[in-house]
């Protein structure tokens, strides 16, 4: 698995959202590049956990939606000798 990659877009939006963030909320003025490169290391050190989390959250909504299948095909199904 490689590591997550934005688009160039993707990248503007982020940067200028996490630069307003630290003149706003700590007082930081940093540049376009050290904000970048900040982007990069969260990306790299922390973005993993939160993609495993939404992973997670995935399996949950798949595994929710398996179950409520299988109730419906047990309720459609046609009595035998044989049935459980």
């Amino acid at each position: 698995m490689h590591g997550i990659e934005f688009s160039s877009d993707e990248k503007t939006v982020l940067i200028a959202r996490l630069k307003r963030y630290l003149e706003d909320e700590l007082d930081q003025e940093i540049g376009q590049f050290e904000a970048g490169f900040l982007l990069d290391f969260i990306s790299r050190e922390i973005g993993c956990y939160y993609y495993n989390r939404g992973l997670n959250d995935a399996q949950a909504v798949m595994a929710k939606r398996l179950d409520d299948i299988n109730d419906a095909i047990y309720e459609i199904e046609m009595p035998t000798e044989l049935s459980k």
